[in-house]
């Protein structure tokens, strides 16, 4: 029989970004958030993915869900306005966004073009500074802020590729955001899941090859999922850890131990 686990973030508003569909990690999170009592925002990146996600959003009884394309000017501050309206407050903001161009995702970090770089850049990364901007002022019981990483931040990962350089500025930016939002309560943190088969993944060369020695190398002998991570970010969420900031977590069976 299933435990049903202790509402400890009831009354807690959380805004998800990044759903795609079912299987994303984003999805998982926000089901975890849920569990424990939160209400919670949704968006969808356009029409197209609004198929995938509706039903998700309807299953997670969403009040919000709204459009969100962070390189649209305008969209991201639509989506803050409708919390500041509809809730007045909000305590979890999750990014669970990234996106490079094909072309330079799958060539090496010496072929990847300037304006692929940017673009990655501005997405993947500068997007989740821009979305603490907006959500600290409505964090005012505090709260906790979350972003998506990898181990290829860290160490070379083959294929990664351009991810990796955009990934270590992202957990950087997680450090010294975690430094200035301190003293208002605000918590900050990178979760570091180990690879999972999401759409996301799909682009990168030879995936299938990772998750194999994935399971193979790490101490569990397994692969985590999307429920794994969204509990362990969920977690991070609660009173429970609340002296806790500017880390990143990994979720990947003990893999990043491993040489």
């Amino acid at each position: 029989m299933e435990t049903i686990p202790t509402p400890v973030l009831l009354g807690q508003k959380a805004l998800v970004m990044g759903i795609a569909n079912e299987y994303s990690i984003a999805y998982g999170c926000a089901k975890a958030f849920r569990k424990l009592g939160a209400e919670i925002a949704v968006t969808y990146l356009n029409e197209k993915s609004r198929a995938y996600v509706e039903s998700l959003a309807r299953e997670l009884e969403a009040p919000i869900f709204m459009p969100l394309d962070v390189q649209k000017k305008g969209e991201l501050e639509a989506v803050f306005q409708k919390i500041e309206q509809q809730w007045g407050k909000l305590h979890i903001a999750l990014h669970s966004i990234a996106f490079a161009p094909r072309q330079d995702l799958q060539g090496g970090l010496l072929d990847c073009s300037a304006e692929g770089f940017m673009l990655a850049m501005d997405v993947s990364c500068h997007s989740f500074v821009r979305m603490a901007r907006l959500a600290a002022p409505l964090m005012t019981e505090g709260g906790a802020m979350f972003a998506m990483s990898y181990y290829g931040a860290n160490k070379v990962v083959p294929n990664y590729n351009v991810m990796g350089p955009v990934k270590a500025a992202l957990e950087a930016s997680v450090r010294y955001l975690a430094y200035e939002l301190g003293p208002k309560g605000i918590r900050v943190h990178a979760i570091s899941p180990g690879p999972i088969k999401t759409r996301a993944a799909g682009g990168l060369k030879d995936f299938d090859m990772m998750l194999n020695e994935a399971e193979a190398q790490s101490p569990a002998h397994d692969l985590v999922d999307i429920e794994d991570v969204g509990f362990a970010t969920a977690y991070l969420a609660t009173p429970y850890a609340r002296r806790l900031t500017g880390s990143t977590f990994y979720v990947d069976a003990g893999l990043n131990i491993m040489s």
